[in-house]
C-alpha cells in the first residue's frame, strides 16, 4: 500500500536536505541588488538577480551592523550567506551573513564558468568521493614548507594521534607556477604509494591568491588521486574549486588535521558529538523561529492601519471613477428609453374613450350573463324540486302506506318477525309501538 506524505512532511525533509546539502552551507554569490528594503528593526530584504534568475535574500541586523558600506538598489555584491526554507511559504531564501561591493571581475567569472563546466560534467557528486580512513599511519601534506599550516598541522596530529606520521610535499601554493607545482605533487604522492590520506591547503587571501586551487589542472589531479583529499584552503568563508571536487573540506588546516585522525577517547568524542548535534538542533530552531518571527513582523507592517486605509482609499477611488462611468452610461440608456417611448405614446384622451368604450361593452355583456345565468339555476332548481317531491316517501303515506321497523330495521317480509315482536310503525304524522300478536 502506498504511503502518502502530508505536506508539512516533505517541506520538513526538503527544509533537511537543503539546510544539511554540504555546497550549501556556506555559498558565495554576485549578483545584483533589487527589491531592497530596510526594516524598521534593522534587518535588510532585498533579491539577488542576474540575467536569467533571482533569488529571496535576507540579512538580519546582527549581520547587517558589520556592513561598510550602504546597500542600494541596483548595487552588484559579492554575499556569503546559507539557503533556508521558510517553511509556512515553501520560498526558499539565501540568508546573508557577510556581503560586499564586487570588485573581483572576470577572475570571479571564471570561477563560475570552471564550477558550471564540472558540476554539470558529475565531478562534484558524492558517489566519487572517497572514505577519509579512521587510522591513518601515514598523513601526507601538501602546502608551502614555511608557514603556518604545515605547522598547525603537526602540532594537532601530535595532540591527538601520535601514532601518526606527517609527510610534507613541499609545493608553492601562490603565483604563475603553483598550479604545475602543485599537480606534481598530488602525482607524486599517489606514486609513493606511502600516505594514507592527503591534506592539500594554504592559508587565507585574495581570490588572485588562491587562483591556484581554482585551476582545472589542479581540480582533475584531486579527482584522479587514488588517495582520499581533504582540502583546507583559505579561510572558512572561502570555496575553491579544489575544496568542492575534493573527497573532504576542511575550514581551517587544524580542522583538516582533526579530520584526518581519530580522536584519544571514542567516548569523548562521541559525547561531544551528542551535544554538538543537541546544539545544532537547538540552533535551529532558534533560528527557524526568529525565522518565524521576522515573518510575522514584517507581514504585521502589511497590515499596519494606515496600509490598509490607504489600500481602501485607492480601492474607493476606483469605485467612485466606475460609479460615475457607469451612472452617466445608465443615464444615457434610460434619456434613449424616454425617446422611444415618447415617440410611440398616443394620446391619453384617445385612450381614455378606448377604454371607456371597452368597458361599456363588457358591463352590457356582463348584466346579460347574469340574467342567463340566474334563470338557467332557477330552471335547474324547479326540476330538482319536482324531482325530490316525486320521491318524496311522506307523500305516499298521504294515501295510507306506513313505514314499519323492527330492532331499527324495515321489516320487508314476515319472515323478518316473530309473535311478542315489537314493532315501529311510522305513520304520516307520527309513530306507534304494536306488538306481533299472530303472523299470517
Amino acid at each position: 500500500m502506498e504511503k502518502y506524505l502530508t505536506v508539512s512532511q516533505l517541506t520538513k525533509y526538503i527544509k533537511f536536505k537543503l539546510e544539511n546539502d554540504p555546497h550549501l552551507g556556506t555559498i558565495l554569490l554576485k549578483g545584483e541588488i533589487s527589491n531592497f528594503k530596510l526594516h524598521s528593526r534593522g534587518h535588510l530584504y532585498f533579491s539577488l538577480k542576474d540575467s536569467e534568475a533571482t533569488i529571496s535574500a535576507i540579512m538580519f541586523q546582527s549581520d547587517a551592523q558589520n556592513l561598510n558600506f550602504e546597500p542600494k538598489e541596483g548595487a552588484q555584491v559579492l554575499v556569503t550567506g546559507k539557503i533556508s526554507l521558510y517553511m509556512p511559504s515553501g520560498q526558499y531564501s539565501i540568508q546573508v551573513t557577510k556581503m560586499e561591493l564586487d570588485g573581483i571581475g572576470d577572475l570571479y567569472l571564471q570561477y563560475e564558468k570552471l564550477k558550471k563546466e564540472l558540476l554539470e560534467k558529475g565531478y562534484f557528486d558524492q558517489k566519487y568521493k572517497k572514505d577519509i580512513p579512521k587510522y591513518p599511519k601515514v598523513i601526507g601534506v601538501i602546502t608551502s614548507k614555511t608557514g603556518a599550516v604545515i605547522e598547525d598541522i603537526k602540532h594537532t596530529v601530535d595532540r591527538r594521534y601520535k601514532l601518526a606520521e606527517i609527510h610534507l610535499y613541499p609545493s608553492l601554493v601562490q603565483g604563475a607556477e603553483a598550479i604545475s607545482d602543485l599537480v606534481r605533487n598530488i602525482e607524486k604522492a599517489n606514486d609513493d604509494g606511502i600516505a594514507d590520506v592527503l591534506i592539500v591547503g594554504r592559508g587565507g587571501g585574495s581570490i588572485e591568491d588562491l587562483w591556484a586551487f581554482n585551476s582545472l589542472e589542479v581540480a582533475m589531479a584531486i579527482f584522479q588521486s587514488k588517495i582520499p583529499v581533504i582540502t583546507a584552503i583559505g579561510h572558512e568563508t572561502d570555496h575553491t574549486i579544489a575544496d568542492l571536487i575534493g573527497d573532504l573540506r576542511a575550514p581551517t588546516p587544524t580542522a583538516a588535521a582533526e579530520l584526518a585522525t581519530p580522536s584519544k577517547i571514542t567516548l569523548q568524542n562521541d559525547l561531544m558529538k551528542i551535544n554538538a548535534d543537541l546544539q545544532y538542533k537547538v540552533e535551529q530552531i532558534i533560528k527557524d523561529k526568529q525565522t518565524l518571527l521576522v515573518h510575522l513582523d514584517r507581514r504585521l507592517d502589511l497590515q499596519s492601519p494606515l496600509i490598509k486605509v490607504k489600500n481602501h482609499f485607492e480601492k474607493l477611488n476606483d469605485l467612485k471613477v466606475s460609479l460615475d462611468r457607469e451612472m452617466y452610461y445608465y443615464i444615457e440608456r434610460k434619456k434613449m428609453v424616454v425617446t422611444n417611448i415618447q415617440s410611440k405614446l398616443k394620446s391619453p384622451i384617445d385612450r381614455i374613450m378606448r377604454f371607456e368604450a371597452i368597458l361599456n361593452h363588457l358591463s352590457d355583456k356582463l348584466l346579460t350573463s347574469y340574467k342567463a345565468l340566474v334563470d338557467h339555476r332557477m330552471n335547474d332548481f324547479m326540476r330538482i324540486k319536482d324531482r325530490l317531491q316525486s320521491q318524496n316517501p311522506l307523500a305516499l303515506m298521504d294515501k295510507g302506506f306506513a313505514l314499519v321497523k323492527t330492532k331499527g330495521k324495515i321489516v320487508k317480509s314476515k319472515q323478518d318477525l316473530k309473535l311478542d315482536d315489537f314493532i315501529e310503525v311510522q305513520l304520516k304524522d307520527g309513530e306507534v309501538i304494536a306488538k306481533i300478536k299472530e303472523i299470517r
